[in-house]
């Protein structure tokens, strides 16, 4: 088919306006799968290959040939600043051809929203948690809305693929579907899907249609990477050892900075200037510690603050203005970011992104050097790993430089495997069907446990949960008044249920803390959780505050401007980290192999590090003697499944093993004393491994491991089955343990 022609004179002219010479093999490729079939297209092309425009030139296309009654495509990303990025950008395509494009999010007015609702039509951009609004509040008018939706578009699917943010999104489009009775094409974009099939069944799911998943060369990928390893302080990895030639040598800067209190953070201080760069951390306390330092090396250098800070508990006027500043090619700034700034937002001509410490995801490692190489220009990443020396008398673990090995083995992974996370399929998500339980109740009104029933589960993402289940939960859920019989013997939204509905929180389900606003002035920062009481200072924005009051009725904390560096506070993060990285950080520290991008300090540490797994007998044996009765495991495992390790042998073999003071630092390795021999510990753990038990068995005696945002509303029995099977790699972990069987350690 030729593509080009296929499509609607209004897109030919878009794109001789824009200068195009030929179409990329990804818009070849979509054209013909959009045109050529009926089917759910899933589109996996690399970061700035012209995804966006692939799937939306064929979709306009058909729209205009036959438009829609109501909103023809729903377009749905896990960002607000996506949507507003992609609003830009499809508002010019649309224009001439008077299709209109409507955003809708939390921050867009009321009297957008209002325009829609009386002409529903073109395209509507919406976040998961402004569609379960929608469904909750506007389920009346949801038929008039999307009764003629022909395509729903999921940017950045891969964000979507691994948690209960996934699930929702995937519920209310059936809901939606089903209410409005319609059936449109689901089509999914991505630059990182790891298990293209399996996102393929995920996209499909409920739609009663099969996904295409078009192949065709993306072109040849070219990076520049480096990574540069750094104590906190002096002296560094390879003080006194020999120059090597072939060490690649970090630029010289064109300023010296200070010098660095904190070496990694004047490294990076020294290679942003005179360059727009990104500067990713894996929390949001490190990134406004990261801004903070950044901010005083330009005033000790006597320089222009040339530092921004882009995170999730920020103002969105704080986020706007980071983003507008990237957009100018013409701007010197840095901004420092979460994985807010992660996901496709095209912020222009960016130079350069580091990365501080390892990132837990191939996948997030992909999406965070696709930020860069825009533009026809290669993608370029600085890994700056960062770590303590470790103490004289520091144990074995303590003197391998975890994030060091973690980077090299996330980087190698996808050279040379292409491997990529795969969707978790397998998760029975109790907390999720607590929240589309009461949303449906919400937006429908009283309904029979029946009808109930047959509207929640044979939704696809519960597909593990039995009528059993369910019963068990309605039941509990009747018990704590989240839900009331009437008379009828309808149920409905009881008072305790209405609190937690009514809330606007309600709408996402990834877990939030208690936040409190953040004024100075007139001016909100953002927020934070856990104020300190007046007198105290925090840290928002990148700067230091001090708190002049706290009002804990309405959870307002109102301060000024001081100078200083603390740390922040934003709630816990955990990180999801697969087998598969956890087995090629064991390959880094086996083989001899050098990595081309590896700087000089990092060389160095690296080869300390396999010195240390070499002498220690880590390369032979997972199991080390420290020494006594002490010992330390180096199991290899994912963190799901060396949670599930952790957990059978202090359940299930420590009286056996004579197991006393296990200590775990996830997902590395657990120190142990115990009174039997090496080998009867491996005979052991492969005897109980063998038996036949059931998961439940991993869960402490009276312990209600609540994992997810909703498991505190649940039943006790269905949350220790969720986590039992659902979050615990039971089977990872058993097939680790019977392997070392098999080595015969």
């Amino acid at each position: 088919m030729d593509v080009f022609k296929r499509y609607a004179p209004f897109i030919q002219e878009y794109i001789y306006r824009s200068g195009w010479q030929t179409l990329r093999a990804v818009q070849n490729a979509a054209g013909d799968a959009v045109f050529s079939t009926d089917d759910n297209v899933l589109l996996c092309a690399s970061t700035a290959s012209g995804k966006t425009e692939a799937a939306f030139f064929p979709v306009l296309t058909l729209l205009e040939e036959d438009p829609s009654s109501t909103v023809g495509v729903l377009y749905i990303a896990p960002l607000k600043a996506l949507i507003n990025d992609q609003f830009g950008r499809l508002d010019e395509l649309c224009e001439e051809a008077g299709i209109p494009v409507t955003k809708w999010h939390g921050d867009v007015s009321q009297s957008h929203k209002r325009k829609l609702m009386k002409k529903p039509a073109g395209i509507l951009q919406i976040t998961p948690e402004s569609l379960e609004a929608m469904m909750i509040h506007r389920h009346m008018e949801v038929p008039s809305l999307f009764g003629d939706l022909r395509f729903i578009v999921i940017d950045e699917i891969h964000s979507l693929l691994r948690g209960d943010r996934g699930g929702q999104t995937f519920c209310l489009i059936e809901r939606l579907c089903r209410l409005a009775g319609c059936s449109p094409r689901r089509i999914g974009l991505s630059a990182t899907i790891g298990d293209p099939e399996a996102a393929g069944r995920l996209l499909a799911a409920g739609s009663g249609r099969k996904t295409i998943i078009p192949r065709f060369d993306g072109g040849k990928e070219v990076w520049r990477l480096s990574m540069e390893h750094f104590f906190n302080s002096d002296p560094q990895a390879d003080e006194g050892k020999p120059i090597i030639v072939d060490i690649p040598e970090a630029e010289e800067p064109t300023d010296a900075a200070p010098k660095a209190a904190d070496p990694g953070i004047g490294y990076i201080f020294e290679h942003t200037r005179g360059k727009k760069c990104l500067i990713f951390t894996n929390s949001r306390e490190e990134c406004e510690a990261v801004c903070q330092n950044l901010r005083q090396y330009c005033e000790a250098n006597r320089e222009p603050d040339r530092f921004l800070i882009h995170h999730g508990n920020l103002s969105t006027s704080y986020r706007l203005s980071a983003e507008e500043e990237m957009k100018d090619d013409d701007s010197l700034m840095s901004v420092c970011a979460t994985a807010t700034l992660e996901l496709g937002i095209d912020i222009g001509r960016l130079e350069r992104a580091f990365q501080i410490d390892a990132p837990f995801t191939v996948s997030g490692f992909l999406q965070r050097m696709g930020r860069t190489g825009r533009r026809g220009n290669p993608s370029e990443m600085w890994f700056v790993m960062r770590e303590d020396h470790p103490e004289a008398r520091s144990v074995l673990p303590e003197q391998i430089p975890w994030y060091l090995i973690q980077g090299i083995a996330l980087v190698q992974l996808y050279m040379e495997e292409r491997f990529v996370e795969p969707p978790r399929t397998d998760r029975m998500p109790f907390s999720l069907l607590y929240h589309q339980t009461m949303s449906t109740l919400a937006s429908m009104g009283e309904m029979t446990p029946a009808a109930l029933a047959s509207h929640v589960l044979p939704l696809s993402v519960f597909h593990r949960i039995s009528q059993d289940d369910f019963r068990v939960m309605l039941r509990h859920l009747i018990e704590t008044d989240h839900i009331n019989r009437t008379e009828n013997g309808g149920l409905i939204v009881g008072l305790s249920g209405e609190r937690i509905v009514n809330s606007y929180k309600f709408y996402a389900v990834f877990q939030e803390n208690v936040e409190y606003t953040v004024h100075a002035g007139s001016e909100e920062l953002g927020t934070i959780v856990k104020p300190p009481p007046a007198g105290e200072r925090i840290a928002i924005a990148g700067r230091v505050w001090v708190v002049e009051e706290v009002d804990h009725q309405r959870r307002e904390v109102y301060c000024t401007l001081v100078k200083g560096n603390i740390p922040a506070y934003f709630g816990d993060v955990a990180g999801d980290i697969h087998t598969r990285i956890l087995e090629r950080m064991y390959g880094v520290l086996a083989e001899d192999r050098t990595y081309p991008y590896l700087m000089r300090h990092a060389v160095f540490r690296l080869q300390e590090a396999r010195n240390t797994f070499r002498k220690a007998g880590m390369k032979d044996h997972p199991l080390v003697s420290l020494g006594e009765h002490m010992y330390v495991l180096f199991p290899w495992l994912g963190s799901y499944a060396f949670l599930a390790l952790e957990r059978f042998l202090k359940l299930r073999c420590a009286d056996r093993l004579g197991l006393r003071g296990l200590d775990t630092s996830r997902p590395y390795y657990m120190q142990f004393t115990m009174r039997v021999s090496k080998e009867e510990f491996f005979r052991i753990l492969a005897e109980e491994a063998e038996k036949d038990f059931d998961p439940l068995e991993l869960v402490y005696p009276n312990e209600v491991p609540v994992f997810d945002k909703y498991d505190e509303y649940l039943p006790a029995e269905l949350v220790r089955k969720g986590f039992a099977y659902g979050v615990l790699d039971i089977e990872g972990m058993k097939e680790r343990v019977l392997g070392w069987k098999k080595e015969s350690y």
